[in-house]
Parts: C-alpha cells; sequence; structure tokens
C-alpha cells in the first residue's frame, strides 16, 4: 500500500504545499529527461511479495502487527488487513543466474516469515485470493491500524459518499455492499518491476500493456471468493470494485477508476503519464515536509520527487510507471500488478521470466502500438483472459487465437529470446520457461483450485471444502511444487469441523417467501421443495417472520377451504422469531435452539437476513 507516513490533507496549507510540491516533481522529471540525466544504461528487476497468515484452523489469522515486529527486517513490511504481509526484494540486475538469485533470495525471506510466524501458531501461504476468507475477516477491527490505511479508508467513503458496492457474475454470483475497503485486502499479488530506459519508456509501456491479457490468461490463481466461484482472476474485479470511488448517477458520465487498465495508448514521455494521472484523479493524501524537487536538482542532487511518488502511490493501474532512485541514480521502471501470488514460488519465478523475456524481446514491429493495435482490444483481451484464463479467445494481430495459442505459438518465442538478449543462462532461461510451457499444456492454479473445490463441495460442507482446499494450497507450496503438477485432493482425510462461529457454517443459499405472498402458494413451495422452514421478508429484505412445516401440514388442502384461500403469509407465519448474528458463537446457537426447542435458527445482520442454520447444519458438533 505504499507510503506509511501520510498525513490527512485537511486543510488548505497542507493543500496548496503539497499540490506546488507535486508540480515541481514533474517539471524536475520533465528536466531530468531533457538532460539525459536518467539511468538507462543497466537494466534490474525487482519484486514485492505479497502473503497471507493463517491459523491453524487454515483461516485467516489477525497477528500480522506481532508477527512483524518479531521479524524485525526492513524488506517486510504490513499490508491493508492484518492477516496480510509484504516482502520487498532486492532489485537484482538483469543478467547470468539473477532469476535463481532471485528465487533464492525469496526462499529465503519466506522462510523467514513461516519460521517466526510459527512462533505465533500461524502459517504463511501464497495465493491470489484466500480461500478461507469470510465477511467476518472483512470488519473494521481486521484493519491494520497504521494511519496511511485509515485515512485512505476515510477519504475513498468521503468521496464516494454512500457503501461500496460488489457485484462479480461469474459461474457464481456475488452481490455485497461494504463500509470500507478491506475487501481489497482479499487480493493478494506478486508484483514486478522491469528497469526501462527513459528513451523507450512509452514504446515498452505500451508493450506490457498489450501483453498484459495474454500473460494473465497464463497466470491465473484467484478463482473464489467467499466460496463463489466468479473469474479465473477475480481480483481484477474485486481490486477495481473494492475501492471505486465513483458515484452512480443518471448523467452519462465518463469516469475513471483508480485501478485501471487505462482507455488510450501511452504517448510523449513517462512524465505524460504522470501527469495525465494528477489530471485524472483527485489528491487523497499528503506528506508533510515533501523535499523541493527543483531546488534539490540545482545543488547536483537527485531529487526523491516524494509528492509524485505518493500520488501515484494511490493509482493502481495494472501496469504502472513508477520513478525511483538506485545508489544515488535516477531511474524509471513498470510495475506488473495483476499477477496473482502463488501457486509456488516458483512458479512466480516462471511467470516473472515470461514478463521480463517478452518485455525485453518485443519485436521491432510492436515498437508503435498504436498504428499495430486498437487499444480496445488489448483492454479486451484483458478483461477476457481475467474471466476466462486459459479458456479465452483473444484478438491478435487483428486475428482472434486463444490464449493458450497465443503464448505457446508466439510470445514463448519471444520470452526465449528476450531472455537470450538479456544474456540469462541457457539453463535458467529452458527452466523457467519450461514450467510455463509445461503449464499451458497443464493446468494454472485457478484451474487446480476450481476442479477440487467442486468435487470437494459434493462431499462436504463448503466451509469444509475451502478449508480443505486452503491446506492442500499450503502443503502443495511447502515443497515448491510448480502448479502443473500439483495432484488432485484426495476425498478422505477430511477436517474435523473448527468452525466457531455461526456465520462459518450458516447456508447462504435461501429460500424466501414475501409477508405478502398467498400462503396457499408458499406452502406448497415448501412441500415440492422439501423445506422445513422458510424466513419470511418485506420489501425491504428484512426479516419479519417465520414458516414452519407445521403451517405447511396445516394448510395441506387449503385449496378445498374456500374461507383460507385467500389468506397471506403474515397471517399465518410465526412472527415472533428468535435469530442469531453471524458472529454469534455456534456453541450459543446450539444452547439457544435447545433451550427453545427449535429447529432452526435465521441469522440476520443490520436488520438483513444474510443465512439460516439448522440442526443439520450443527451435526458434526460436540456440545453439552
Amino acid at each position: 500500500m505504499g507510503e506509511l507516513n501520510i498525513d490527512s490533507t485537511t486543510t488548505q496549507e497542507n493543500k496548496t504545499k503539497f499540490i506546488k510540491n507535486l508540480l515541481k516533481d514533474v517539471k524536475a522529471l520533465e528536466m531530468m529527461l531533457e538532460k539525459n540525466l536518467m539511468e538507462d544504461d543497466i537494466t534490474r528487476i525487482g519484486s514485492e511479495q505479497e502473503f497471507c497468515l493463517i491459523d491453524n484452523t487454515w483461516r485467516p489469522a489477525r497477528n500480522s502487527e506481532d508477527i512483524l515486529k518479531d521479524i524485525n527486517d526492513p524488506h517486510f513490511t504490513t499490508e491493508l488487513a492484518k492477516f496480510n504481509l509484504e516482502i520487498n526484494l532486492d532489485p537484482i540486475e538483469l543478467k547470468g543466474a539473477c532469476f535463481k538469485k532471485f528465487s533464492n533470495q525469496l526462499v529465503s525471506f519466506v522462510k523467514k516469515a513461516k519460521d517466526i510466524s510459527a512462533k505465533h501458531d500461524t502459517k504463511v501461504i501464497l495465493t491470489g485470493i484466500l480461500p478461507t476468507i469470510s465477511e467476518n475477516e472483512l470488519e473494521q477491527d481486521y484493519m491494520t491500524s497504521r494511519p496511511r490505511y485509515q485515512i485512505l479508508n476515510e477519504k475513498y467513503k468521503e468521496i464516494r459518499g454512500d457503501d461500496f458496492k460488489l457485484h462479480i457474475s461469474g459461474l457464481d454470483e456475488l452481490r455485497l455492499y461494504h463500509d470500507s475497503i478491506l475487501f481489497e485486502a482479499c487480493n493478494t499479488s506478486f508484483q514486478m518491476h522491469l528497469q526501462i530506459a527513459s528513451h523507450d519508456f512509452i514504446s515498452s509501456y505500451n508493450w506490457a500493456k498489450a501483453i498484459s491479457g495474454p500473460l494473465l490468461g497464463i497466470c491465473t490463481n484467484s478463482p473464489l471468493l467467499l466460496g463463489r466461484e466468479l473469474w479465473s482472476e477475480t481480483r481484477v474485479a474485486l481490486f477495481r470494485q473494492s475501492i471505486d470511488t465513483r458515484m452512480a448517477s443518471r448523467s452519462l458520465k465518463d469516469q475513471d477508476s483508480r485501478v485501471t487498465f487505462g482507455n488510450n495508448w501511452a504517448t510523449g514521455t513517462v512524465a505524460d503519464i504522470f501527469k495525465d494521472d494528477i489530471a485524472n484523479f483527485k489528491i487523497l493524501i499528503s506528506k508533510e515536509n515533501t523535499s523541493d524537487s527543483l531546488e534539490a536538482l540545482k545543488k547536483g542532487k537527485t531529487p526523491k520527487l516524494e509528492a509524485l511518488s505518493l500520488h501515484n502511490g494511490t493509482i493502481y493501474r495494472w501496469n504502472r510507471a513508477c520513478y525511483g532512485i538506485t545508489n544515488g541514480k535516477p531511474h524509471v521502471r513498470i510495475e506488473n500488478r495483476y499477477i496473482p501470488s502463488g501457486p509456488s514460488i516458483i512458479d512466480e519465478m516462471a511467470n516473472f521470466a515470461f514478463w521480463v523475456g517478452i518485455m525485453v524481446g518485443r519485436p521491432p514491429k510492436y515498437n508503435d502500438m498504436p498504428h499495430v493495435m486498437d487499444f480496445r482490444d488489448a483492454k479486451s483481451n484483458f478483461v477476457k483472459a481475467a474471466r476466462l484464463g486459459s479458456d479465452a479467445l483473444l484478438k491478435w494481430d487483428g486475428k482472434k487465437i486463444s490464449v493458450k495459442k497465443l503464448a505457446y505459438k508466439i510470445l514463448l518465442p519471444i520470452a526465449h529470446k528476450g531472455l537470450k538478449k538479456a544474456g540469462i543462462n541457457n539453463e535458467d532461461r529452458k527452466y523457467f520457461l519450461g514450467i510455463i510451457e509445461k503449464r499451458i499444456k497443464g493446468q494454472s492454479g485457478s484451474e487446480w483450485m476450481t476442479d477440487n473445490y467442486r468435487v470437494l463441495k459434493d462431499l462436504t460442507s463448503k466451509d469444509n471444502a475451502l478449508r480443505l482446499l486452503t491446506r492442500a494450497i499450503y502443503n502443495n507450496q511447502i515443497d515448491n511444487t510448480p502448479a502443473h503438477n500439483w495432484p488432485p485432493i484426495k476425498g478422505d482425510g477430511f477436517l474435523k469441523e473448527s468452525a466457531q462461529l455461526v456465520g462459518q457454517i450458516m447456508s447462504t443459499k435461501l429460500f424466501t417467501v414475501h409477508e405478502k405472498s398467498l400462503a396457499n402458494l408458499a406452502t406448497s413451495l415448501m412441500k415440492w421443495k422439501n423445506i422445513h422452514h422458510v424466513p419470511v421478508e418485506n420489501e425491504m429484505g428484512n426479516l419479519t417472520g417465520l414458516l414452519t412445516w407445521t403451517h405447511a401440514q396445516k394448510f395441506q388442502d387449503i385449496g378445498e377451504d374456500k374461507k383460507n384461500e385467500n389468506q397471506i403469509v403474515c397471517q399465518i407465519m410465526q412472527e415472533d422469531v428468535i435469530t442469531v448474528t453471524p458472529q454469534t458463537h455456534i456453541i450459543d446457537a446450539i444452547h439457544t435452539m435447545k433451550k427453545h426447542n427449535i429447529g432452526c435458527l435465521p441469522v440476520v445482520k443490520n436488520l438483513e437476513l444474510v443465512g439460516i442454520i439448522t440442526i443439520n447444519d450443527l451435526i458434526g458438533f460436540y456440545y453439552d
């Protein structure tokens, strides 16, 4: 999430000072470009590894700050939620055995995180979206207690002026309102950086966008969210909507999301990309005492461009232009933000080598993308790949082509040439790109996850299936096995029930009736579907009553009783309904059912019916 030491732009004086330095940063960057002060004679790679923390029941932990304190390493930093941390790896020059060195560095850091986490009864797992994340972990008390996150949350809500809306439609559908940016914390990525010569930045940046669709289609690893099977890379839809500050309007207005692929090919210089972002996106946060970049240049120093970098960090382009300083020299680079974390470290390194190889090996015909490809095709390819993964049909060079064929026939050869050009060892080049080739012919992380989840759901509860899936991911990562070799999850050895809260076991597939519906229709439906408990709702979706099997039996012959045939549900329903919330402990729910001798409990959150639990849901839980 970037710079942690920030301030809310609450005063006009602070805003004015920050904006002045922001404009000076842009001018300073332009001057450095004009005077050829950028470090253009070397290429480095770097990355940021986000990972999840889970407890012994395979659910999200909430102790990241304690673990980070014990790790005591500046390479590690917090993330938005208390179940995430991030590793910032040291940049390495692109040459020789750099990817193997990078892999060893990452393995070492992840091992350090695992060793410290184990002392806190916590595990480390790499995955695009943790399968066991539930709404419970998306409440405010799971937000990391750092000012940046609180300020960002307040600013996004202030601009939005309403709760955030989440609607993702895939094989399943997810519709939710949420009152914070914590849904963004579900996304865990492996962000890759490639230093670019400043004079070639625009051509490289446009090429990076052009290849985003097919590259993503081969690397998907996030098909599930809250137990729903959505997109192959659900992160793309989730991230965009989780911090979308745009308000719905009755007028048709073109507004950009802060999570964006963009709308046009880039032109000019890298400075023009930053200018566009300043023009298109409001300034959300600031930092006191940002330095004067123009003054630094006059003194012969390399400016930090603090204001520009801070603003840039609040705009989440899937391909993001970045400015940095290494060994006192300024450089520009492209940050690839759309690749998910996992399935294994070796998979991530293969993704990294594949991307870098394609970038460096760009054929001359793609130097001027606006004359080769319609930008809307590149953007469409990205969305299709996020939705369908390797099954997507894309448009390339004016023709339709599958993700797998495009990756295998066109991009892999380009990647091999690019890595050769960069001086990568032949052994490493063949090894890492060989993993991509085997994945194309085999299975991606998303494909393995969805195939196994579908099988597990038919054998056990959804909650248990998600925990089994998470355990299998963790075990496969122990040996750093690439996803194309991951075996199916065996149907035996099911986990013992470890759920503690009603929200973890409740059924959300609800059959409800409206309070003004005909009682005859409602009770007939209960008999047809063999449903013993039906919640009753009003127009607002609030629970107003309950129909039980007793009501269905009572009205079994209602069609012959002319006195009752016009009765509606609210006239026969049980109005005094005992309910629980998703946060109710299961043992308390069991005691409530025993005390009142009832067979079900509707689950309510803020007056809205969100689920139901019955005696059958509680089989397997121990209680006195």
